[in-house]
């Protein structure tokens, strides 16, 4: 068992772990509540200190699952949560942001984020979160789902530098950012964070990863996880609703991926040779 979770850096020289935990699909039925609470509470006993989560998740009822998980433990939590584009304006984050205050049960949240780009200037989102900062109501802010062109766009406003991730659909069966998005973030030492890094579940099942699986003495969920932590300045955010997945999805941290590894499993999932444009679930 790893004695530690390894980390990457943000653009602040704050570290935080390669190895998250992500809440989409979580408090969307009271049933499973105690056990997704539990799923949550065991990953920070075990140092995966990030938990991801968000406004449109279950609409807010995520983010009730992780206040619950967190309760008393708020300081050693690294909390993560991103507002709707619709609410992007700049009376609409700084509501946004108290109403997931309150949903999570803090005076603040380490990074937030725009979930994906929309309507609204993205120069008026970005002065919104420089006021939640100075404001202490946020310690940074990143988006999610922006494109290369969108980065661009971004790194051209005023404060737009204060960037500190992009928060991206990356796993086996979509590398397309590795053309030019993850070449361009790591460039300017801006992390990835790679949601669905098993492409919810399927990965689990896809045959092409199991040779190099038996040599781990693995599941091919935990390769396709350990694949996406061995890319520089990548954190990947699965789900797990239970225990034992948080133990499976922590134990990929223990996986080395050796060269031979890696060119198998380039050669089962070849890396992107064109642009294409980001994906997004």
């Amino acid at each position: 068992m790893p004695s530690s979770v390894r980390t990457t850096v943000l653009p602040s020289g704050e570290a935080i772990p390669v190895l998250g935990q992500g809440t989409w699909k979580m408090g969307e039925d009271s049933r499973r509540r105690s056990t997704e609470v539990d799923a949550l509470k065991l990953g920070l006993d075990l140092g995966v200190k990030l938990i991801d989560t968000a406004e449109m998740y279950a609409s807010g009822g995520a983010e009730e699952v992780v206040a619950e998980a967190i309760a008393g433990r708020r300081a050693e939590t690294f909390l993560v949560s991103k507002v709707l584009p619709s609410n992007a304006s700049r009376a609409g984050v700084q509501r946004a942001c108290e109403n997931s205050l309150k949903r999570l049960r803090t005076d603040r949240i380490d990074l937030y984020l725009l979930h994906w780009p929309g309507s609204v200037p993205l120069a008026e989102t970005v002065e919104a979160f420089e006021a939640l900062k100075n404001a202490g109501k946020i310690r940074h802010w990143g988006v999610s789902n922006f494109d290369t062109e969108d980065m661009e766009e971004l790194a051209g406003l005023p404060d737009g530098g204060n960037v500190q991730t992009n928060q991206v659909l990356y796993n086996l069966v979509r590398r397309g950012l590795e053309f030019d998005l993850a070449p361009w973030s790591r460039k300017r030492g801006i992390p990835l964070m790679a949601y669905s890094p098993v492409e919810q579940g399927a990965l689990a099942r896809n045959a092409r990863l199991d040779a190099v699986a038996a040599r781990h003495n693995a599941t091919a969920a935990q390769i396709a996880l350990a694949w996406v932590m061995h890319q520089d300045g990548v954190v990947a955010i699965p789900k797990a609703s239970s225990q034992e997945h948080v133990r499976q999805n922590f134990a990929a941290l223990d996986i080395k991926l050796t060269g031979e590894d890696l060119a198998d499993l380039d050669r089962a999932f070849p890396p992107p040779t064109r642009k294409r444009g980001l994906e997004m679930i």
